[in-house]
């Protein structure tokens, strides 16, 4: 399948693997959930079926923190603490 990709594999460097490409989608995944305002907790088991999990908990082996991905759920945080913060101070 990896050939069929053309992709250009710089010297010194190994081809990806399946199991890196199956990385790479978890990661975007969870990315556009994000981005599109979705929990990943309340679709995580959607997931872990499109990859064949059982298990949502096998899953998070692919879901490596990426620095998008942390400003991402920074953001989503610092959105929830200011609306929280507001209501308490009210």
């Amino acid at each position: 399948m990896i050939p069929r990709l053309e992709l250009k594999i710089p010297p010194g460097t190994s081809p990806p693997r399946l199991h890196d490409l199956r990385h790479s989608f978890a990661v975007a995944t969870l990315l556009r959930w994000y981005q599109m305002g979705i929990a990943p907790g309340q679709r995580i088991h959607q997931l872990a079926t499109f990859l064949g999990h059982v298990d949502p908990t096998s899953t998070a082996v692919y879901l490596t923190i990426t620095e998008e991905l942390l400003d991402q759920a920074n953001a989503r945080f610092e959105h929830y603490a200011s609306s929280f913060l507001s209501e308490v101070g009210s």
